[in-house]
């Protein structure tokens, strides 16, 4: 089945598969309108030709005397400044001659079979042809000569539709690109609220949800980092969606860099929304001859709530987007040593805790912080990737057979983006350290960046790491960036291309980590900046998990997973059990509570397990042991957000078996009452028609019991209360 069509006749373009639809058309003046986009239709009529009308103070197409037809109102697939049209511009284009005046019409466009690759950005890829098809129209500056290649790629059997725009000079005059997002949708007649997730270092990815009014409301990062403080995903929802029935439309960016998500509701009540790379201190010259390729936005649309997008959005990032060979494989429970032992360690001290992992049934242990340089604190050696011979006497490999040696892997953590000032790498290349010329730059955290947009300093970290990565004694990486970006100047471009600095950044980074999945696929890397601050569907392309933030309190980290369930698969998420009283708000939760919480995600172990008493340790035997039957499901089923401690006194979240034989239920309750309510959980997504065996009780259930009835939640005494049930059919 072809899934892109063109009518000659009344010019339009329509993608289709059995779920959704998309349907834009040439207008008059050459202007590519959009029609629509949701459920699918069979065949579509002419019928939502945009209608005539007068409208005061919206100017019309050059040298056109119609007052019935304007830019200004006419819902677009995009739009660039100097057309007279008074939204936010998706693009900006600075000519030779000072102005920013330009003017895209309809050219031509062709249609391919599966989906081209972005180079130098990760993207959705497919396993063959036949499963996308993309369509790319390309619009034109006739005075410039400037083209926007628009790219659309629908796939088969996905509610998912992928946007890229690439911009190419077919001029003869150099121009500036001061703003180019990576789509434009524009919608008609449809009153929606907003769904973000903003937050803040150890606060991340909390659901924020507001109705669209008249005026611009921007979401975004500018911290050069797709940050903590607002996540690269938007959704725009029915004011009566839920998470099971009404439309979502959503919207996540590929990209790790600074973003911007602009929607504009404007004074007909129609919504204008742009997403692309923030155009704060962006600006790219574009030579003739030259094109520049924007990130990918994945688009996503449910017709029955925000679970059903989130399900979209799980499959598409983890089948395609991420590469690793580690995606579908289940993931290692692991001990971290950083809340054990901060940088206070040498090897004998770590060996205690590698013994007591492997007792415990832990099968993999981290070193984390200060093994490497002169580090025993954080003012020193970020930069300088050899190990620190007074914590390591015979060497890293000595210590990491000696992982090996107990049956677990040996993980180490990285941070190869920054540098310290006291340094080798510094005292030897002190240009390396990004900053202002005949200005001082900021340390955050005592420490700084390294210029990542110039090869040379790729290489050299490369090298580095190369060294230490050849001995094939490390099984994951924990790649970590505690700062964001300050100073900002590339020092091998001219001043009239500073502009290109944060873009060119993100475009480093991706190299080197390109570079370092291409010769080490064997490795595991985790992502990491101070927590969730770059949790996002770029790294995803590289890391098939990532820290989703450094509060490891259960119960702060409730709305943090609940938020981050939005967009991202469970299994992209790490979550681990850390002590009580919690050491970043003081909590103190019950050990049975924590796992069942870490269990999320990826469980893992930040805590001193040399230092536990009895009664904990038999816990972390028992956690493990269940986690050990369950990860399967819990990190690749089918994921439902059933109950949100954000707007309730319970979290409630559910994963399926693909085949439904088999599911995970957890329930908290946050706080205990002298009178507490009766609640009940129902599940979802079972077979009604199947028996369900609680495997810790052997009771019996329908799958439409536990569905429609549902299970009551126990009455217990005390605050932070958690159950896992753990369901299987029976034949």
């Amino acid at each position: 089945m072809q899934m892109i069509s063109f009518d000659e006749k009344d010019q339009v373009f329509h993608l289709h598969n059995d779920q959704i639809s998309y349907l834009l058309s040439v207008e008059d003046g050459g202007t590519l309108a959009h029609l629509y986009f949701g459920k699918k239709v069979d065949n579509y009529h002419g019928q939502l030709r945009y209608p005539r009308v007068d409208r005061g103070f919206s100017g019309n197409l050059p040298g056109s005397n119609d007052r019935t037809f304007s830019r200004d109102s006419l819902p677009k697939e995009y739009s660039s400044a100097g057309e007279m049209d008074y939204h936010t511009p998706a693009c900006i284009v600075r000519q030779k001659n000072g102005s920013n005046a330009l003017f895209l019409t309809y050219e031509g466009y062709q249609i391919v079979s599966g989906k081209p690759d972005l180079k130098g950005l990760p993207h959705t890829w497919v396993k063959d042809k036949d499963e996308a098809q993309t369509l790319i129209v390309t619009l034109v500056d006739k005075v410039t000569g400037v083209k926007f290649d628009l790219a659309y790629t629908i796939f088969r059997n996905r509610p998912v539709i992928t946007r890229s725009v690439k911009v190419r000079n077919t001029g003869n005059e150099t121009v500036n690109l001061e703003k180019v997002a990576s789509m434009q949708l524009d919608f008609v007649d449809r009153d929606f609220d907003s769904i973000t997730l903003p937050g803040a270092h150890a606060h991340e990815r909390r659901v924020d949800r507001n109705p669209i009014n008249q005026g611009i409301h921007v979401y975004s990062s500018i911290r050069g980092t797709s940050s903590h403080q607002m996540n690269p995903f938007l959704a725009l929802v029915d004011p009566e969606t839920t998470e099971f029935s009404g439309d979502a439309f959503g919207f996540a960016f590929v990209y790790s860099g600074n973003h911007k998500f602009e929607v504009e509701k404007d004074q007909f009540a129609q919504t204008h929304l742009n997403i692309g790379i923030n155009d704060f201190n962006f600006n790219w010259q574009l030579k003739p001859q030259d094109s520049f390729q924007t990130p990918e936005v994945v688009m996503v649309y449910s017709d029955q709530g925000l679970n059903k997008m989130s399900q979209a959005f799980h499959s598409i990032i983890h089948e395609r987007i991420m590469r690793s060979k580690f995606k579908n494989e289940v993931r290692p429970i692991l001990v971290n040593n950083w809340e054990a032992t901060y940088f206070d360690f040498n090897e004998d001290k770590l060996k205690t805790i590698v013994d007591d992992a492997k007792k415990l049934g832990i099968e993999m242990f981290v070193l984390d912080d200060g093994w490497f340089g002169h580090r025993d604190d954080d003012n020193s050696s970020l930069g300088d990737w050899n190990v620190f011979k007074k914590k390591f006497p015979n060497g890293l490999d000595h210590f990491a057979d000696y992982v090996h040696d107990r049956g677990l892997k040996f993980g180490l953590w990285f941070e190869p983006e920054m540098i310290s000032v006291d340094s080798d790498l510094y005292q030897k290349h002190p240009e390396y350290l990004m900053h202002v010329p005949n200005r001082k730059p900021s340390p955050s955290r005592n420490q700084y960046l390294l210029d990542l947009g110039r090869k040379e300093v790729r290489d050299n970290i490369f090298a580095q790491m190369e060294h230490i990565l050849d001995s094939q004694k490390i099984d994951y990486i924990k790649w970590d960036m505690n700062r964001h970006l300050s100073d900002i100047y590339e020092a091998d471009l001219p001043a009239n291309r500073q502009g290109e600095a944060y873009h060119r950044y993100v475009l480093g980074l991706y190299d080197l980590l390109e570079r370092l999945v291409d010769k080490y696929p064997n490795i595991l890397i985790e992502g990491c900046s101070g927590g969730g601050g770059r949790f996002d569907a770029g790294m995803a392309y590289y890391n098939p998990q990532i820290w989703a933030s450094d509060d490891s309190d259960a119960i702060d980290r409730l709305s943090i997973q609940y938020g981050t369930s939005l967009v991202y698969p469970q299994s992209m998420m790490t979550s681990h059990v850390s002590v009580s009283p919690n050491e970043q708000n003081g909590r103190i939760t019950p050990f049975k509570t924590r796992g069942i919480v870490a269990m999320w995600g990826d469980l893992g172990y930040e805590l001193d397990l040399t230092k536990m008493n009895e009664q904990d340790r038999k816990a972390v035997q028992k956690q493990v042991a269940e986690y050990k039957k369950i990860r399967k499901v819990t990190q690749f089923g089918k994921f439902y957000r059933l109950k949100s401690a954000q707007t309730s006194n319970q979290c409630a979240w559910e994963t399926i078996s693909p085949d439904q034989k088999e599911a995970v239920l957890c329930v908290v309750r946050v706080m205990a009452s002298a009178q507490p309510y009766i609640t009940k959980t129902k599940m979802v997504g079972l077979d009604p028609d199947k028996h369900y065996e609680n495997q810790m009780t052997h009771e019996v259930y329908g799958g439409d019991e536990l569905m429609n009835m549902g299970i009551y939640d126990p009455v217990e005494h005390g605050d932070f209360k958690a159950q896992l049930y753990h369901f299987k059919a029976i034949d």
